[in-house]
C-alpha cells in the first residue's frame, strides 16, 4: 500500500466515522482512499479549518473524526486546532498533516513538530507504510484514553512510498451519547483557564507514559524504541529518515521515535548513557536536538552534521560519517524538463493576454503559478491561499491605483481563502479586478471536487456554486463570464476592467483539458508560416522548435486551437488527415 493508502485503511479499522479535509499533497491520498468506504462519512471541506471544525464536532457528537491536510493547510487551521488541544475530546479526534521537505509541492518547508509542542498535543510520526496504518489506529486509543485531540506527521516520503502492510477487520464503534458539558466544550475565558490547566496536566500525564506506551492494537511494539547495536554510536531519529540511517549505518545503536510530542526524557538520557557517541539525525529543524540538548545530554553531532534544508538519504549520512558513498549515475546531462502547464490547459490564454498586457499580478496557489514562468512570466507574487485577492488590494492602496492590476486565483482557491478578500476589497473601496480561473476541479493535486463542480468527494451529486451569483451577493456590481480562449474578447475586457474605476470581477470559464476532452483534431503548422514564432510564446508543450521553426507534436496536441488564435498569420489549422477521418465517421 501506499504510505496514504496505510492511513486510510487505519482509520476504516479504527472505526472512524467522519472525515473533512481539504486536499494538499502530499497528503490528499489519504482522504480520496477513505472515500470508497462506506461506513464513513468523507468529505472535502472549503479548506483546513473548516475541515477540523468539522472533525472537533463529530467527535463531540460522539464518533471518531478525521481531518487530514499538507502542512501550510495546519497553518489555515491553527485556530480551532489550538483551542481543541484545551477542549479535548468526547470521540478519537486526529489530525493528519503531510510535511513537504524539499518543497515538492509547496511554497515553504515548515516543520509541523513544532504545532504539536506548541498546542500542547501528542503526535506521532510513522517511518513505514505498515506503521502508517497501526500508528492511526493507536493515535484514536490515545486520543480518546488521555482525552486529548492527536496528531499524525507525515512527510512525502512517508506518504507517497509503497510497502506490505497487514490488515484488519473494521471495529464499529458505539456513538457515545451526547451529555452537555460547557465547562469543557465553551472556550469562553472563564472556562478556558482551567481547560489550560487540565491540558497541562494531561500533558505530564502523556509525558510520563512516553517511554512505555505500545501499539495496542498490534503486537505491543513499543512507540519508542531502543535498537542496541554497536554502542560506540548511538542515533536518535524519527520517521523516514530511521530508514535513511538503518540503510547508511546498519552498525549503528537506534532510539526510534515514534511518539515525537512530548519526547521520552527518561529514555533518552537512558539510551545516552549507553552509547559512546550519541547523534541526532532529523529533517527540518533541530527539533529533537534542543529539546535533547536542553536537558544537560551530550550530542556528539546534530544539525552542525547535516543541512535544515531539504530531504535526506542515506548517501548524505554516509558522508557525514565518514563511510563509502553508495555509486550512483550521474544525470547532468540529462535534458531539462521545465514545468509546463498541460496542453490544451484552459489558463495558457489568460497568461499570454496578461503577459502582452504588462498587467501586475497578484498571484495564487496552484496549476497556474505556473504562469510566473517562461514563455508568459506574467505573475509577480505568490504568498499563499487567497492571497492573491489581498495582496492586490495592499498593492492598490500602496500604489493608490488599481490600473493594469488584478489578482488571479482558482475556482477551489477562491472557496479556499478568497471570498473573504474580495469582501474585504469591496468593503474597503477597493477598484482593483479579480480574475477567478474556473477549471471547473481542484486541478494542482490531482482533481478533487470542490464546490462548484456539483460533486462530491465520494462522486455523489452535490449542490454547485455560481461564482458569479455569490460575487454578485457579496456586493460586486461588474462581473464577466468568458472563455479564456476567446483571446482578442479576453484582451479587450482585461483592458476595460482594470480601467474601470469600480471593483470588477472576471471569471474565465473552461474545463481543465485532462477532465474534459478535447476535439481529438491535432494542429500543424502550414507553410504559410513566416517563422515570426508568436506560438511559441504561449508556452505549449506540444508546440517545439525544429529545423529552427515552430513545429506543432501531434501526439501532443489536444486540438484546442489556442495557437491557431494568436497565429498572425492564419498559418496554423487542424490536421487534414485527422480532420477528413474525423468527418468520414
Amino acid at each position: 500500500m501506499l504510505g496514504n493508502e496505510a492511513f486510510a485503511r487505519g482509520v476504516y479499522e479504527a472505526g472512524v466515522k467522519v472525515v473533512s479535509s481539504y486536499p494538499g499533497t502530499p497528503s490528499t491520498e489519504v482522504t480520496e482512499t477513505a472515500a470508497r468506504y462506506d461506513e464513513m462519512h468523507v468529505e472535502w471541506a472549503p479548506n483546513e479549518k473548516v475541515g477540523v471544525e468539522v472533525a472537533v464536532g463529530a467527535s463531540i457528537g460522539g464518533v471518531r473524526s478525521l481531518s487530514c491536510m499538507k502542512h501550510v493547510g495546519l497553518n489555515v487551521a491553527a485556530d480551532p486546532f489550538f483551542t481543541a488541544a484545551y477542549t479535548g475530546v468526547t470521540a478519537g479526534a486526529v489530525i493528519l498533516v503531510a510535511d513537504d521537505n524539499g518543497c515538492h509541492s509547496s511554497q515553504n518547508e515548515q516543520d509541523s513538530r513544532y504545532y504539536g509542542r506548541s498546542a500542547g498535543v501528542p503526535m506521532l510520526e510513522p517511518a513505514n507504510a505498515q506503521e502508517c496504518k497501526d500508528y492511526i489506529k493507536e493515535a484514536y486509543e490515545i486520543s480518546e484514553k488521555y482525552d486529548t485531540v492527536v496528531v499524525i506527521r507525515s512527510n512525502t516520503r512517508i506518504s507517497h512510498s509503497r510497502g506490505i502492510v497487514e490488515i484488519d477487520e473494521r471495529k464499529e464503534r458505539e456513538r457515545i451519547p451526547y451529555t452537555k458539558n460547557i465547562q469543557k466544550y465553551v472556550a469562553m475565558p472563564a472556562m478556558a483557564k482551567k481547560l489550560h490547566v487540565a491540558q497541562e496536566k494531561r500533558m505530564d500525564e502523556i509525558a510520563r507514559d512516553a517511554g512505555k506506551m505500545v501499539l495496542s492494537q498490534a503486537d505491543g511494539t513499543a512507540l519508542n524504541r531502543v535498537e542496541m547495536r554497536d554502542a560506540s554510536i548511538g542515533i536518535i531519529t524519527s520517521g523516514i529518515c530511521y530508514q535513511y540511517v538503518r540503510e547508511a549505518l546498519p552498525e549503528a545503536s537506534i532510539l526510534k521515535m515514534g511518539m515525537i510530542n512530548p519526547i521520552p526524557k527518561d529514555m533518552i538520557k537512558d539510551f545516552a548513557a549507553k552509547v559512546d557517541k550519541l547523534y541526532v539525525i532529523e529533517e527540518g529543524n533541530p527539533y529533537f536536538e534542543e529539546q535533547i540538548r536542553a536537558m544537560g545530554v551530550e550530542l556528539a553531532g546534530g544539525k552542525d552534521m547535516f543541512t535544515i534544508q531539504g530531504e535526506y538519504s542515506a548517501n548524505m549520512i554516509r558522508k557525514a560519517f565518514g563511510k563509502p558513498v553508495a555509486e550512483t549515475v550521474d544525470i547532468e546531462d540529462a535534458p531539462g524538463r521545465p514545468p509546463l502547464l498541460c496542453a490544451g490547459c484552459p489558463h495558457r490564454g489568460l497568461f499570454h493576454v496578461l503577459s502582452k498586457l504588462k498587467t501586475t499580478v497578484m498571484g495564487d496557489i496552484g496549476c497556474y503559478t505556473l504562469g510566473a514562468l517562461p514563455p508568459t512570466s506574467s505573475m509577480d507574487a505568490c504568498l499563499c491561499m487567497g492571497a492573491s485577492i489581498t495582496m492586490a488590494h495592499g498593492f492598490e492602496k500602496a500604489a493608490e491605483s488599481s490600473d493594469n492590476l488584478v489578482a488571479v486565483l482558482g475556482d477551489s482557491t477562491f472557496f479556499h481563502s478568497g471570498i473573504t478578500g474580495l469582501i474585504n476589497m469591496n468593503y474597503n473601496g477597493s477598484k482593483g479586478t479579480v480574475i477567478v480561473l474556473d477549471n471547473r476541479i481542484t486541478g494542482m493535486t490531482g482533481h478533487q471536487d470542490n464546490p462548484s463542480t456539483g460533486k462530491n468527494a465520494k462522486g455523489e451529486e452535490a449542490p454547485a456554486v455560481d461564482i458569479a451569483a455569490l460575487c454578485r451577493a457579496i456586493g460586486v456590481k461588474n462581473i464577466v463570464e468568458i472563455d479564456p480562449f476567446d483571446i482578442k474578447e479576453l484582451e479587450e475586457v482585461i483592458k476595460t476592467e482594470t480601467a474601470r474605476d469600480e471593483l470588477s470581477v472576471i471569471i474565465t470559464k473552461r474545463p481543465c483539458a485532462l477532465i474534459v476532452k478535447q476535439p481529438d483534431i491535432p494542429y500543424e503548422v502550414t507553410d504559410r508560416c513566416k517563422n515570426c514564432k508568436m506560438c511559441m510564446k504561449i508556452g505549449c508543450p506540444a508546440i517545439e522548435e525544429r529545423d529552427g521553426r515552430p513545429y506543432i507534436v501531434k501526439e501532443s496536441c489536444v486540438g484546442c486551437d489556442l495557437c491557431a488564435r494568436v497565429c498572425p498569420f492564419d498559418a496554423i489549422e487542424a490536421l487534414k488527415a485527422a480532420k477528413d477521418g474525423k468527418e468520414a465517421e
